[in-house]
C-alpha cells in the first residue's frame, strides 16, 4: 500500500507502557473522518548533567531497558549534559525518583512521552501525517506515520446532550442531545419509560437500556466533540455513575473506548474527564476561558443574556417540576431537556466557543479540552525552541522570593471633569520584548561568558543577553499573528493570542513553573512600575496632572479643557509625545529598540475616584466609575465599585447606576435616593435584595465565624430545596432571624440591614463629595412626618 498525506486537527492523546516500549496514540479530525495515528515502540527521556554520570551508574544499572546516549546539549549552566532513555515511561518516572533521593537532578523527567512527541514535532492542533491509511471501524488508521505541524483546521462534528434525573438517589430520567454538523441538525432524547409517543424520542424500559442505546447511537452519530453545562462534573459522572451501578463501563469514546477519569488535584470535587477521540468541551469553563463574564452562569442566565431566551422551566422547584413531568408528562419533560441542549449549542454559536477552542489548541499545543494549563502551554512553546538552541530546561527553582506584583500610583479623590486614560498596549509583553527578558538569554547573561556590553541589565541582579534568546522572539511572532488575526476579523485567535501572550508573566512568576526566577518576574514588574512613575511624571513635566495610575495605565485630568473635542486632541498628542520620548530613551539609555506602544484609549466626561471606606482622604484603588461617550449617547462604567461586584444585591448595583448618572449628568438626586429608601422599607424592592456566594468549602468544613451564605446554605434540605456542594452558588437574602435561602425565606425581610449595608455605602461613596451623606437626605425625610 502506498503511503499518503493527510492533514488532521488533534483531538486526543494517549499513551501506554508496552512489553515492546511506550505506544502513542493520537486521535485527529479529518477531512475524511477521524484518523487513530499510533506509533509504536516509543521511549521516554529525560536528562542529567554529564559531570553527574557517575554518581548515577548505579541506579541507572539497576534497571532494564535504560540507555543513556551523549547529546550536543546543555543545562543552564551551560554544562553539557546526557539523554536517559527508557523503553517505560513508567520506569523512567521511577528512576528520575531514585536519582532525585540520591541528590542528583534529572531534567525534563516530568515531561510524559506523548505531549514530547508532539512538541517535538511543533504540533499544536494541526498536524501532517505521511504513511500507509487502512481503515478499520469506521476511522482511519495510520501505524508509525510520520508527523509534523501544519496550519489545519477542521470541520468538527459536535453533539450537545443534556441528562434528566431524580433529585434523590441515583435515578436516570432521560438523555437528550442536539447535533451539529455544518447546516445538519439531529434531535434525539432517550426516555425511561413510555408515553413520550413522539419520532423523535426513543423509549427504554430500564435505566440500561437507556444507557445502552444512547451509547449506540452516539457510536453511530460519532462526533468530534462533545459540549454541554457542567457536562464533566455533572452530566458524564452522573452517567458513570450509573454506568458503575449497572456493572459496566462507560464507553463514550472512540472504539467504544471507555471513559478516563482523573480527580481533582486539590481533593474538590471537579474532576477531569478523558475520552479518547472526542474532546469534551464544557460550556461553562470555556466561557471563563474566554473571558466572558455573567452575574450568574446558569444555563438559564447567560441564555438570557446571550440569547435573549431561556429554561423551558424555571425557579426554585424546577427539580420537582422534572420529577413531576416525568410520571405525568414525558412529552413535555423530552422539549425542555431537549431545549437545554439546543440552547447550548446556539450559546456555542453565538459566541465562537468552539473557533475559540480550537484557535487556543492550535496555539498551546494542549487539547482542545483542557482548561487552564499556562504552564504547560508554555512548555509547548518553549521547550522545543530552547532544545533547538541546545539547551534543556531546568527544574522549578526551590527559591520562592517573590517579586513585586503591578504598580498603582497613589490616587486624587474627587468628581472630575475630562479625565485621558493612556494605556500601554500589552505592557508586560511589550517589556520581554524590549529588554530581551528571557530564561536562556538570563542564563547566558549571568554564566560570566558576556561582558556587559552584551547583555541587557534587569533587577535583582538580573542581566539577559543581547542575543540567544526566545522568549522576546515568541512574542513578537504572536504579536504578529495577532495583528493578522485582527485584520481578517478572526476573534477567536485574536482573543486566544492575546490570552496566550499576556499569561507568560504570570507564568514566568509562578513556582509551578520549570523557569520560575524571581530576576524573571521581578525585571518584568519592576520595570513596569518604573515605566509608570516615568511616564507619570513627564506627563505631569507637561503641565497636566496624574490623578492615578494602575499597572499598565495612567489616568489625566484636564481642568482646562473647553470640550470634549479638545479633551481629546489633548489625548492623541500625548499618545504621540509619549511614544516619541520612550522610543528615544530606550534608545539612548540600552541601545535597544522600543516595543512600548502607549494608547489614547479613554476619554471620561466625568470621572470618580472614590476614597477608601471609612476615610474621609485616601483614595481608593482599582476602584472608579466615569462616563464615556458611547454611540451618539453616554455610557456608565463602573471598576472595581459595588455595581460590578456580584455579591452586592441588585438593589444596590441598579441604586448606584442611577445616582451616579444623576450626579455625573448635574440632575436633581436627593428625590432619588429619598424615594429608593422609602420603596425598600415598603416592601417594593424585595426582589432585589438577593445575596449571591459562592461555596468555597463543603458546609461541614465551616466550624468558625460561619459567613451568611453557608447560614443559608445549611437550611436548603429543611426549606426542601436542592442543597448546595462546594463551588456552587448560594443564594440567601438577611431576615429578621439571619440569613436564610432567598428561594423560601420564613421570616419577614430586614430592611433596616439592607439600608444600612447596601444603599447607604453606595451613596455615600458619591455624596461625601457633594457635601452630604445618605442619612441627612434620608433621616430629612422621616424627619417631616
Amino acid at each position: 500500500m502506498a503511503a499518503q498525506t493527510i492533514q488532521g486537527f488533534l483531538l486526543t492523546r494517549h499513551w501506554r507502557d508496552t512489553a515492546a516500549g511506550v505506544e502513542l496514540e493520537f486521535w485527529f479530525a479529518t477531512d475524511r473522518g477521524p484518523l487513530c495515528a499510533q506509533v509504536a515502540a516509543a521511549e521516554a527521556v529525560f536528562f542529567l548533567a554529564a559531570d553527574a554520570l557517575p554518581a548515577a551508574r548505579a541506579a541507572l544499572a539497576g534497571h532494564s531497558g535504560v540507555s543513556v546516549r551523549e547529546l550536543a546539549l546543555r543545562d543552564f549552566r551551560l554544562q553539557p549534559v546526557v539523554g536517559v532513555y527508557c523503553t517505560s515511561y513508567r520506569t523512567a518516572r521511577g528512576l528520575a525518583d531514585r536519582l532525585r533521593e540520591q541528590g542528583l537532578d534529572p531534567l525534563e523527567a516530568d515531561i510524559n512521552p506523548a505531549d514530547r512527541y508532539l512538541m517535538e514535532r511543533f504540533v499544536a492542533g494541526g498536524a501532517e501525517l505521511r504513511g500507509e491509511i487502512s481503515e478499520r471501524g469506521g476511522c482511519l488508521r495510520m501505524h508509525n506515520p510520520g508527523l509534523r505541524g501544519a496550519p489545519y483546521r477542521p470541520r468538527l462534528r459536535v453533539l450537545s446532550f443534556d441528562i434528566e434525573t431524580s433529585m434523590e438517589g441515583l435515578q436516570l430520567y432521560s438523555i437528550a442531545a442536539h447535533g451539529v454538523d455544518g447546516d445538519a441538525e439531529v434531535r434525539q432524547v432517550f426516555m425511561l419509560g413510555s408515553g413520550a409517543q413522539q419520532p423523535q424520542v426513543q423509549d427504554c424500559p430500564s435505566q440500561e437500556a437507556l444507557l445502552d442505546r444512547f451509547v449506540d447511537w452516539l457510536a453511530d452519530y460519532d462526533p468530534d466533540v462533545l459540549i454541554g453545562w457542567s457536562v464533566v462534573n455533572f452530566d458524564c459522572w452522573y452517567l458513570q455513575r450509573v454506568a458503575d451501578s449497572l456493572g459496566r463501563r462507560l464507553c463514550l469514546g472512540r472504539d467504544r473506548k471507555p471513559a478516563h477519569w482523573r480527580e481533582a488535584r486539590d481533593g474538590g470535587e471537579r474532576r477531569t474527564l478523558q475520552l479518547p477521540g472526542r474532546a469534551v468541551l464544557d460550556g461553562i469553563e470555556l466561557l471563563r476561558a474566554a473571558f466572558y463574564n455573567f452575574e450568574s452562569f446558569s444555563l438559564n442566565h447567560v441564555a438570557g443574556e446571550l440569547l435573549g431566551e431561556g429554561k423551558l422551566i424555571q425557579g426554585a422547584d424546577r427539580g420537582e417540576e422534572i420529577g413531576r413531568l416525568f410520571i405525568q408528562d414525558k412529552r413535555a419533560l423530552a422539549a425542555y431537556n431537549l431545549k437545554d441542549c439546543e440552547l447550548v449549542s446556539a450559546i456555542f454559536a453565538h459566541t465562537a466557543l468552539l473557533d475559540f477552542a480550537v484557535a487556543r489548541a492550535a496555539m498551546t499545543g494542549l487539547n482542545l479540552d483542557r482548561m487552564g494549563g499556562s504552564v504547560a502551554s508554555f512548555d509547548n512553546l518553549y521547550l522545543p525552541r530552547l532544545h533547538r538552541e541546545g539547551f534543556v530546561a531546568p527544574n522549578a527553582s526551590p527559591d520562592l522570593t517573590a517579586s513585586p506584583g503591578g504598580f498603582v500610583l497613589d490616587s486624587l479623590p474627587g468628581i472630575y471633569r475630562h479625565v485621558l486614560v493612556l494605556d500601554f498596549k500589552s505592557l508586560y509583553p511589550s517589556i520581554i520584548r524590549t529588554f530581551r527578558i528571557d530564561p536562556l538569554g538570563l542564563a547566558l547573561g549571568t554564566a560570566g561568558e558576556l561582558d556587559t556590553a552584551q547583555t541587557v541589565p534587569g533587577f535583582i541582579g538580573a542581566r539577559f543577553a543581547r542575543e540567544g534568546h526566545i522568549l522576546p522572539e515568541l512574542i513578537e511572532q504572536l504579536w504578529r499573528q495577532r495583528d493578522a488575526a485582527k485584520a481578517a476579523g478572526d476573534a477567536p485567535l485574536s482573543q486566544a493570542i492575546k490570552i496566550i501572550m499576556n499569561s507568560f508573566y504570570g507564568v514566568l512568576g509562578s513556582p509551578g513553573c520549570r523557569f520560575f526566577d524571581a530576576r524573571l518576574a521581578s525585571s518584568i514588574t519592576r520595570r513596569g512600575h518604573e515605566i509608570l512613575q516615568r511616564t507619570r511624571d513627564q506627563i505631569e513635566a507637561g503641565g497636566h496632572r496624574v490623578i492615578y495610575g494602575d499597572t499598565d495605565s495612567v489616568f489625566v485630568w484636564l481642568p482646562d479643557a473647553r470640550d470634549d473635542e479638545q479633551a481629546e486632541a489633548i489625548g492623541r498628542a500625548l499618545q504621540a509625545q509619549l511614544n516619541q520620548w520612550w522610543r528615544q530613551c530606550i534608545a539612548d539609555e540600552f541601545g535597544l529598540d522600543c516595543a512600548l506602544e502607549l494608547e489614547f484609549e479613554t476619554h471620561y466626561r466625568r470621572f470618580l475616584m472614590p476614597t477608601i471606606r471609612g476615610s474621609s482622604e485616601r483614595g481608593s484603588k482599582k476602584r472608579y466609575a466615569g462616563l464615556v461617550r458611547s454611540g451618539n449617547g453616554e455610557r456608565l462604567v463602573f471598576k472595581g465599585l459595588e455595581n460590578v461586584r456580584t455579591d452586592w444585591t441588585r438593589l444596590a448595583r441598579d441604586f448606584q447606576e442611577q445616582l451616579y448618572r444623576r450626579v455625573f449628568a448635574e440632575e436633581p438626586y436627593a428625590d432619588y435616593v429619598r424615594e429608593v429608601a422609602a420603596r425598600l422599607r415598603a416592601g417594593e424592592c424585595d426582589g432585589q435584595l438577593v445575596y449571591r456566594k459562592r461555596l468555597r468549602r463543603r458546609l461541614d468544613e465551616y466550624e468558625r465565624n460561619v459567613p451568611p451564605h453557608v447560614q443559608a446554605a445549611r437550611l436548603y434540605a429543611a426549606r426542601k430545596l436542592p442543597a448546595p456542594s462546594r463551588g456552587d452558588w448560594v443564594e440567601y437574602v438577611i431576615t429578621a432571624a439571619g440569613a436564610e435561602p432567598a428561594a423560601r425565606p420564613l421570616a419577614p425581610l430586614d430592611y433596616e440591614h439592607y439600608l444600612e449595608r447596601q444603599l447607604q455605602p453606595v451613596a455615600d461613596g458619591i455624596l461625601a463629595f457633594l457635601g452630604t451623606s445618605f442619612h441627612e437626605l434620608v433621616d430629612s425625610q422621616i424627619g417631616l412626618f
